[in-house]
């Protein structure tokens, strides 16, 4: 591997293990000295360098982060009071986290959390359980078609299969990370073939292959979504470059199995969310993921076999 490309690699896996670093401290207080010593930079280079790789400043992805968790805590945690949610997200008082919250979905913490979230997506755009065509923080989208007929809407979040809530197991893994389009994550599971298969780390079927989702794109812009293309590991495993490791953590999930081809990941999503919206349960804490169980060009129909995962807890 040439130097320039080798350098490049291992400057983005310091950059990843900040963002994990912001995403499990979420509630607590970070600095730049703290996430410069995260990714072994001086403070200096540290902003220039993640500034440049990830399109945003250190302070400024914190803050984003903060706010897009509060936003999911208001909607799936109404015990929780508006400043208490503050509190858990890093905030140091609510008149601040109150400013930032407006400024950045446009309405107030109390409005947004009386709003409805949009349940199921098309083409980018998100919909309420009824059809309504949604904006990012919950208003109605008064748009050219912002409403579903009643066949186009149920065609687009029905599709029969099995779902159940079960006990999923605690699973160490690597991955590469992708961020933006959901379609282009194959590039992240290139590299991680390429990386892991001369270390001897792809032994099919007992090795597991999975996409961890960091963000939810009701919320988030898609081309800041982030998403790890991941295999299992059943012992540690020595990284470098671009690969990372984590622990993807059991407990309960609902899981429903699918098999797809390449156009209808997002009406299986959404089938998932109507699940939702008739079970008892809400989501639960921890990253949703796909569990992948074959390798889709060896399907007579190209398509893939997987588990939608979803962490839950009673509603």
């Amino acid at each position: 591997m040439i130097t320039k490309e080798k350098s490049r690699q291992e400057y983005q896996a310091r950059i990843n293990r900040v963002m994990d670093y912001i995403e499990k401290h979420i509630d607590q207080p970070i600095d730049l000295t703290t996430l410069a010593d995260v990714a072994h930079f001086s403070a200096f280079h540290f902003h220039r360098m993640f500034t440049f790789l990830v399109g945003e400043t250190p302070n400024t992805f914190l803050l984003r982060i903060r706010v897009e968790k509060a936003a999911y805590l208001l909607r799936g945690y109404k015990e929780l009071s508006i400043s208490e949610v503050a509190y858990s997200c890093g905030f140091n008082n609510v008149s601040s986290f109150s400013r930032t919250f407006k400024k950045y979905f446009g309405v107030n913490a109390k409005y947004f959390r009386e709003t409805e979230k949009g349940v199921f997506a098309k083409d980018g755009l998100f919909y309420s359980k009824n059809g309504q065509l949604l904006s990012k923080n919950g208003q109605k989208n008064l748009g050219i078609n912002a409403q579903f007929c009643s066949v186009e809407f149920k065609n687009l979040i029905i599709m029969n299969t099995q779902i159940e809530v079960k006990e999923m197991p605690e699973m160490k893994v690597i991955y590469c990370r992708h961020t933006g389009q959901f379609h282009l994550i194959y590039k992240a599971y290139e590299k991680l073939m390429k990386w892991a298969a001369p270390r001897n780390l792809l032994n099919f079927p007992e090795t597991k292959s999975l996409t961890v989702y960091h963000d939810d794109p009701s919320v988030t812009e898609i081309e800041k979504v982030r998403q790890d293309a991941c295999i299992t590991v059943n012992e540690d495993v020595k990284v470098d470059g671009e690969i990372g490791k984590m622990t993807v953590e059991g407990g309960k999930y609902v899981v429903g199995r699918f098999e797809i081809n390449e156009t209808e990941f997002q009406e299986a999503w959404n089938t998932m969310c109507m699940w939702f919206t008739e079970s008892g349960y809400q989501q639960g804490d921890g990253n949703t993921y796909e569990l992948y169980y074959n390798d889709h060009t060896q399907h007579p129909e190209k398509k893939h076999i997987l588990d939608i995962c979803i962490p839950v807890k009673v509603l």
